[in-house]
């Protein structure tokens, strides 16, 4: 039998998504295939990226990285979820936890038992019954216990970090595990003559490059993916219509290190507040059918905690995704596979699971389309499912004060969408799929936060009467308070566990 197996890759762009992967791939290769990233530094990188969401963790916990270390060295902060403010309209707010709604006390969900005891009377939110929410609203942060009989468990946890300083330590990283970085643009692209397979990159310095496996990570022109190998593309912008953004770092000021993600809806669009150690990350994610460029810019001018620290940086991009990730001999990660407005920090989630299930589906120079094919539904199902919980923040609105939000409030949703949003409004029951990434709790914070009330609650709640259902939420709600009062501040955490260092000091 010959032998098959890939003997080099080579990965085009950096950035978060060229040096995750390059990470991953030196990690999983152990020296046993060369791999090669070429990047120009004239080219920069999109940087949206600086919030996540949970599975981050087990990321880099797969590379053997300290959590302290890596928090320290990306001047990051802890999230334990994502506040949205006007969304349902105009001076409401909620909160999108990480982690469940309490401990289970019955067979019937507590959500459920709560939505019975609100229909007759009960008076406390939901959010009331979260250990993230709690913690998070008096600006405190410890990590969860592995105790699943303490309602410390119950909570999970996710990051903010500069992402130019999460390249650069898992640049270090890759590169100390031999991946082999080259400077430089790619100017020229040769195709195999009859497979059409990418055979060899040049490069505008004359280098060239080969290799059996392809990784764009290129970022939103999708260099060889799309510009080579023309994949095409799903425009889901009908049902997600922000089309720009504009970026920009603040100093720290106003509630300064608070442990979750803010969002702010304003009338084209919505703004992003990322708290680091070293600056407030912030952004205007909007629909340039509604607000030209510069008032965009004006409108997250008006909205910055402290001084801007240098010129907004504009972006364009059209949500949705590639028809095949991965193509012939390419696999495109990153932008370069599809863009999710960062409304609830799935960009950096996107690329590690792309990772994942490339090494879960890693190939041999055959290429085995059985192989391509499975990676390519997998993908299309995550970014769909993805696509839906992003189109119910636009669509289960009460709005009326600005022409985006009556478009997306009577916009006609996907099916799958639309099955999920008339079973929960119907009898308030949740119908998760299979692999999907927001699970119960989360659909259930965005559903109740943006006021999708059921028009009847689980018949079995008001079947249980032997359950004192309000005594033990109302337990519950003290238990939880106490516990996030014992806390530390979110601050003093880090600087007692892992403060960032200052600029120029030795790592």
């Amino acid at each position: 039998m010959s032998d098959r197996r890939i003997r080099r890759i080579v990965i085009v762009g950096g950035g978060t998504a060229g040096w995750m992967t390059a990470a991953a791939l030196a990690n999983a290769m152990r020296g046993n295939c060369r791999i090669d990233l070429v990047e120009s530094d004239e080219i920069g990188t999109v940087g949206v990226g600086e919030a996540t969401i949970p599975p981050i963790k087990y990321f880099n916990q797969s590379l053997g990285i300290d959590e302290n270390a890596f928090v320290a060295a990306t001047g990051g902060s802890f999230k334990l979820g994502i506040e949205f403010v006007d969304w349902t309209r105009v001076g409401q707010r909620y909160f999108h936890p990480f982690g469940s709604f309490g401990a289970e006390f019955d067979s019937v969900p507590l959500y459920q038992h709560w939505l019975h005891a609100r229909s007759l009377g009960e008076e406390s939110s939901l959010t009331d019954h979260s250990m993230a929410w709690t913690a998070a609203r008096r600006g405190r942060f410890e990590r969860p216990v592995a105790d699943r009989r303490r309602v410390q468990s119950t909570f999970d946890y996710a990051y903010h970090f500069d992402a130019g300083l999460y390249a650069r330590f898992l640049r270090e990283y890759a590169e100390t595990r031999a991946v082999r970085r080259t400077e430089g643009k790619v100017v020229d692209v040769d195709l195999h003559p009859e497979s059409g397979f990418i055979e060899r990159l040049t490069l505008d310095t004359g280098a060239t490059l080969d290799g059996d496996l392809f990784i764009d990570c290129s970022g939103f022109r999708g260099l060889l993916i799309e510009q080579t190998l023309h994949a095409g593309y799903d425009n889901w912008q009908h049902w997600l219509p922000c089309d720009r953004a504009v970026a920009v770092g603040c100093e720290i000021g106003g509630e300064g290190l608070i442990p979750y993600t803010r969002a702010t809806a304003h009338a084209a669009g919505w703004q992003w507040r990322i708290p680091l150690q070293h600056r407030i990350g912030n952004g205007h994610v909007y629909c340039s059918q509604y607000i030209s460029d510069d008032e965009a810019t004006a409108t997250l001018l008006a909205h910055l905690d402290g001084e801007a620290l240098g010129e907004p940086r504009p972006l364009r991009f059209v949500t949705g995704r590639r028809r095949a990730s991965w193509y012939r001999n390419c696999v495109a990660i990153g932008l370069s596979a599809g863009f999710m407005e960062p409304l609830e920090s799935t960009s950096i989630h996107l690329i590690q699971t792309a990772i994942s299930r490339l090494l879960a589906l890693f190939p041999d120079r055959d290429f085995d389309p059985l192989v391509v094919a499975e990676y390519n539904r997998i993908s299309a199902l995550e970014y769909e499912r993805i696509r839906d919980f992003l189109i119910l923040h636009y669509h289960a609105v009460q709005r009326s004060d600005a022409p985006l939000w009556r478009q997306t409030a009577r916009m006609a949703i996907p099916d799958s969408l639309q099955r999920k949003l008339d079973h929960f409004r119907g009898h308030g029951r949740l119908l998760i799929e299979e692999r999907e990434l927001f699970q119960n709790p989360n659909w259930l914070a965005v559903l109740i936060g943006q006021e999708q009330w059921p028009a009847r609650t689980d018949p079995l709640a008001a079947m249980r009467r032997e359950i004192d259902a309000p005594g033990k939420l109302a337990g519950l709600r003290r238990v939880i308070a106490e516990a996030a009062e014992a806390m530390p501040g979110h601050a003093d955490y880090i600087r007692r566990h892992c403060p960032a260092q200052p600029a120029g000091s030795p790592a």
